[in-house]
């Protein structure tokens, strides 16, 4: 870690009390609290999809488990915290997800993914990201390796959508989408001009509309992140669909677990997707031949 000022700050949490609104625990990790819940980070890597290196990291807010088995925090508190109390835990999850990434970073260039919940698009008046971005100056740590990434959204958001992203724009991030159709992801390219999208990989089911949109996103200098890939099935299925030299990034419990400590841009490949990898390359080889 190479950033003079977080160290610092970090250094002064070293000692705060486990009772107050923000600290560092035993672990180094940092925590806070929010309403009764201790909150830290879980982090969950993102992959190429060509040789699935890491090349960035998705960043969860978890209530703390010493074993890495804490709770989503935003379900816990959807119905419990307010619009006003839910940008103040919006904002506390970004300062916690920052703090614990960077304290660790394996190695400059990794991209850090920070979630924007559904409730803030609307919630959170003026100047979006601003107050972000001020926090991220005082700590001395670069805006341009965090992506926002924005919510699902009904077509009566779509005007919102536009406007938030718009304003993290404005205020220097990267911004990241989800769509919940290659359809949708293709709208939302032309439309917003995202820097990433997040697509279900379950609805990764139509090979040319998938080429196609792969294609327009490469020209673009948009990710296409397939997500939710847990078996060696759902893998081989993207693979073999893509007969494309467009690249794409992957994310799923076959690669990963979210976890508190990053595992490192050189981690070896989990063998149930080597093997996966290593059979479209053999099937292909004999399709050629």
């Amino acid at each position: 870690m190479h950033h003079l000022t977080l160290q610092n700050y970090l250094s002064r949490l070293r000692h705060s009390m486990a009772s107050s609104h923000l600290w560092l625990d035993e672990q180094g990790r940092a925590r806070g609290r929010y309403f009764n819940a201790s909150l830290t980070s879980a982090f969950q890597a993102i992959r190429s999809g060509v040789d699935h290196q890491i090349v960035a990291y998705e960043a969860y807010a978890r209530s703390y488990d010493p074993g890495d088995q804490g709770l989503n925090i935003w379900k816990l508190l959807e119905y419990v915290a307010n619009d006003d109390e839910s940008v103040e835990l919006d904002r506390l999850c970004r300062l916690l997800h920052t703090l614990n990434f960077y304290r660790q970073q394996p190695e400059p260039g990794l991209d850090l993914y920070l979630s924007v919940h559904s409730r803030l698009l609307a919630a959170v008046e003026g100047n979006h990201g601003n107050a972000f971005r001020r926090i991220l100056n005082t700590l001395e740590i670069p805006h341009e390796q965090i992506i926002l990434q924005l919510p699902l959204i009904t077509p009566s958001q779509r005007w919102v959508l536009t406007h938030v992203a718009e304003n993290y724009r404005r205020n220097g991030f990267r911004i990241g989408v989800n769509a919940s159709s290659l359809e949708q992801a293709g709208d939302l390219l032309d439309r917003i001009r995202p820097d990433a999208i997040k697509i279900d990989i379950s609805a990764a089911n139509h090979a040319p509309a998938q080429i196609s949109l792969l294609q327009r996103a490469d020209q673009a200098q948009c990710n296409i992140i397939f997500r939710r890939i847990e078996n060696e099935a759902r893998l081989l299925s993207l693979q073999q669909a893509n007969d494309t030299a467009s690249p794409y990034l992957v994310q799923g419990f076959l690669f990963d677990l979210p976890k508190a400590t990053l595992v490192g841009p050189a981690a070896a490949l989990p063998a149930a997707a080597s093997h996966v990898s290593a059979t479209v390359v053999a099937t292909g080889a004999e399709l050629s031949g």
